[in-house]
């Protein structure tokens, strides 16, 4: 049995992912970083913002969702033309990383916590976040189209609305009841005058 030329990129650049995200994982328990959250206001609930998952392994379950679903009922898309869609999709996932670094650094200078199940100690608004509220979300969902672009599948990249969709409402929309809580007027304005996305 030969596996196609789709299956095989989703799936090396879904193992290539999990890889990166474990080690980053791995080395923020060494780092301590990984303890649990405590109360913010002495109420007993989590300072937290209550997320479904971890946003990484959202995107990674979908990207392993459009692997089983490219390798058991493959669609087929026009894949003439290999240098332009590893062009695209290579353009589309550099873009990606870049914003996820540019959004990284704006919260490692602010010395806040960077993933949701911890407290956010510092409200981010300057930098990347002058444009979008969401810069590491938003590069997740280039890298993970770039994937998609550049393996020609039909399934990542239509999977990518309901994995916008579980995004917004099992986490962006969650982290964002836990700033106004946390921060009040101040995210208040800065959510109306910078987008959520783009």
């Amino acid at each position: 049995m030969t596996i196609s030329e789709t299956v095989f990129i989703l799936a090396s650049g879904t193992a290539v992912l999990a890889i990166l995200f474990g080690v980053r994982l791995a080395v923020r328990t060494v780092a301590g970083r990984g303890a649990a959250a405590g109360s913010a206001d002495g109420s007993g609930a989590p300072d937290v913002a209550g997320v479904i998952a971890l946003p990484p392994l959202i995107f990674l379950g979908f990207l392993a969702a459009a692997v089983v679903l490219e390798a058991v009922v493959p669609l087929p898309l026009l894949a003439a033309h290999v240098f332009p869609r590893y062009l695209s999709g290579a353009a589309l996932a550099v873009g990606g990383f870049v914003l996820i670094a540019m959004g990284t650094r704006r919260f490692l200078a602010a010395g806040t916590n960077i993933p949701p199940t911890l407290p956010t100690t510092a409200l981010v608004v300057d930098g990347i976040y002058r444009r979008t509220r969401n810069p590491l979300y938003l590069g997740m969902t280039l890298v993970y189209l770039g994937l998609g672009v550049a393996a020609a599948s039909l399934w990542t990249i239509g999977l990518v609305v309901p994995l916008i969709w579980v995004i917004n409402v099992g986490v962006v929309a969650r982290e964002e009841r836990y700033l106004e809580r946390k921060f009040g007027d101040a995210y208040r304005f800065y959510k109306a005058r910078v987008r959520r996305w783009i």
